[in-house]
């Protein structure tokens, strides 16, 4: 609930709001589209809320992030895995959970169901990072 809090307090922060419409930063991916919601910076940190939604089938690819990420699952199924191959999550609907920051954290995001995922994502970055950074399959027989 505290996440969910916190993707609430900023959204609502007074920040700029700008419904653009991205592409996923990180490639491989198929199938994913986002839409940042709020961006501020304070200090030495930019804050930015994305909404994020990937279709059946689709795939963040593999990457990581310079910051922690704060994500809550709108609708759909997360199956998240680690740079070792192994499942480290699914979230279902109403899920809330956390990505550590650093190159060490190299991770991917899949849409196993049928229907869209839909995930609010705060970003929580040192001021002028990428949303994610790419990274190689690390040898997994999945994208």
């Amino acid at each position: 609930m505290r996440i969910r809090g916190a993707l609430a307090a900023v959204a609502a922060g007074g920040l700029a709001i700008g419904l653009t419409p991205t592409a996923a930063d990180a490639t491989p991916g198929s199938g994913v589209t986002g839409t940042i919601l709020s961006k501020t910076t304070l200090g030495r940190t930019d804050y930015v809320l994305r909404e994020i939604t990937i279709q059946p089938g689709g795939t963040t690819g593999w990457h990581f992030h310079d910051g922690t990420l704060y994500a809550f699952v709108k609708s759909g199924t997360l199956t998240h895995s680690k740079s070792d191959c192994t499942l480290d999550g699914v979230y279902r609907a109403g899920a809330a959970f956390t990505e550590p920051s650093g190159s060490d954290h190299v991770h991917v995001g899949r849409n196993l169901g049928t229907k869209p995922l839909v995930l609010d994502v705060l970003y929580v970055l040192p001021t002028g990072s990428p949303l994610s950074e790419d990274a190689a399959n690390p040898g997994c027989p999945f994208q």
